[in-house]
């Protein structure tokens, strides 16, 4: 096993080595040329996902399909991963996490557009869509919409199900000495009245769920900001002097390099948004939509509220605490989790139930992402005769992973979204006509409110 548990950590440092890296950041840029820009337009997509496009075709609504996409992005490393990446990277890691949100708007823009674009429709009118389905109608390739689904139904289980689960019980265990095997029980519970619901029963949850649990963090990150407010522009500065500068840096920060700013700080930003991994265009797919670029629209929002809002008033909450007691932090022994603890501290009394909140329904939203995501893929290998088992077994790994260790399951779960990646961003780099012909049309063409009237093809196996 260790052998085993060795190879799992060198395939996941290679996987998200400098090669991945290049190419998430290499395909955000050239779409951001491609698109001409097409972050300007994020308050359009902003107000756009409050609209219903009730005369549309689709199973939810746009903005459900955004909270489905949001509850799955916006996990525990959303609050502990960006503390991880400034003790490791300094805070100059913060801007380059900054920057991997900026520019991956333009990605998610793009996997959106042609996971709508070529979605299909079942006997039933469900709508299926997502790479796989991209790179078999788009592409004739189906062999790697195969693998896609593979990995995205595998990592799933991982990322989604077992490291959540296990995130939720450490922390009601931590803070409120709940046992394990209880939260494991409450997790089950909980779960599986969400998600044997299917798809109307998660989107009913996420939109109620999400934008209470980001906006109750968030004011509180405000707080803290205020409570720091002499230390916000020294914060400002500090970022964005460490970034470029290979000097040490201060006030209590340990000395950190340009390359380990950028490696942990974009690092950290591209799993915080998943922009190019292939995981939200999934539910995009199902959205009721006018037409493409609309739903692209709206889904680049949530690259947006992820990493360029969340992530970033995370990395001044931290930098500014940090600096405003910087005898409270040893950033040489320090992890993400106890710098995150320390900053929420400042808020007296209720701080520390705001952060554990805050933990618990990062993690309890991302599995109930996620589960979606898996079932897609799954029936997209074995067909909607695998959606109860797969629900089932997805419950019972949530199980599992409060009791098992998690750190190669962690390597694991990296790896496969990693995986996914590859054949999305090959899906998305050679259908870049497409997003252009559409954006064109749509958008450029001031066509935005016309109904795309070319039929959604029926999947000849459903």
């Amino acid at each position: 096993m260790e052998k085993f548990y060795a190879f799992v950590d060198w395939l996941n440092s290679y996987l998200w080595g400098p090669p991945m890296l290049i190419f998430l950041i290499g395909t955000h840029i050239y779409f951001t040329f491609k698109t001409r820009f097409i972050q300007k337009k994020i308050f359009l997509g902003i107000k756009l996902s409050v609209k219903h496009d009730k005369e549309s075709e689709g199973d939810i609504s746009a903005f459900s399909s955004l909270a489905i996409a949001m509850a799955a992005t916006v996990g525990t490393g959303n609050i502990i991963g960006v503390g991880t990446a400034i003790a490791l990277g300094g805070p100059g890691a913060v801007l380059w996490m900054w920057f991997t949100g900026v520019f991956g708007i333009a990605t998610k823009y793009a996997e959106s557009l042609i996971a709508v674009k070529c979605r299909v429709k079942t006997k039933k009118g469900t709508m299926l869509g997502g790479a796989m389905y991209a790179l078999e109608r788009g592409l004739n390739l189906k062999f790697l919409g195969i693998l896609f689904a593979l990995f995205g139904s595998i990592a799933a289980f991982g990322i989604g199900s077992s490291v959540q689960s296990n995130a939720i019980a450490t922390v009601l265990n931590e803070n409120f000495s709940v046992p394990m095997w209880l939260s494991a029980v409450g997790i089950v519970i909980f779960l599986s009245l969400v998600i044997l619901g299917g798809l109307k029963s998660i989107s009913d949850f996420c939109v109620k769920l999400v934008p209470l649990m980001v906006g109750l963090y968030v004011m509180g990150c405000i707080v803290i900001l205020f409570i720091n407010n002499h230390y916000i522009l020294p914060a400002l500065a500090e970022i964005v002097k460490c970034a470029f500068s290979p000097k040490a840096a201060e006030g209590g920060f340990i000395g950190a390099s340009i390359m380990a700013a950028i490696r942990h700080g974009m690092a950290r930003g591209l799993f915080s948004n998943e922009s190019g991994m292939g995981s939200a265009p999934i539910v995009a797919a199902a959205a009721k939509t006018k037409n493409s670029v609309r739903q692209a629209l709206i889904s680049s929002t949530g690259t947006f509220w992820s990493t360029v809002v969340i992530c970033a008033i995370t990395g001044m909450v931290l930098v500014s605490s940090i600096m405003a007691q910087p005898e409270a932090v040893d950033l040489n022994s320090i992890n993400g989790a106890i710098l995150t603890h320390i900053a929420f501290c400042q808020i007296k009394y209720v701080g520390p139930t705001i952060l554990t909140f805050g933990l618990i329904t990062f993690a309890f939203t991302t599995t109930l992402g996620w589960s979606y995501y898996g079932e897609r893929c799954m029936e997209y290998l074995f067909g909607v005769k695998s959606n109860l088992p797969y629900r089932i077994i997805y419950v019972i790994t949530a199980f599992l992973g409060v009791v098992m260790p998690l750190g190669v399951v962690w390597n694991i779960a990296d790896s496969f979204n990693a995986l996914m990646a590859i054949p999305n961003l090959i899906a998305v780099l050679l259908l870049s006509g497409l997003v252009t012909k559409e954006t064109d049309y749509y958008l450029t063409g001031d066509n935005l409110d016309k109904v795309d009237k070319t039929p959604i093809p029926m999947l000849s196996s459903s």
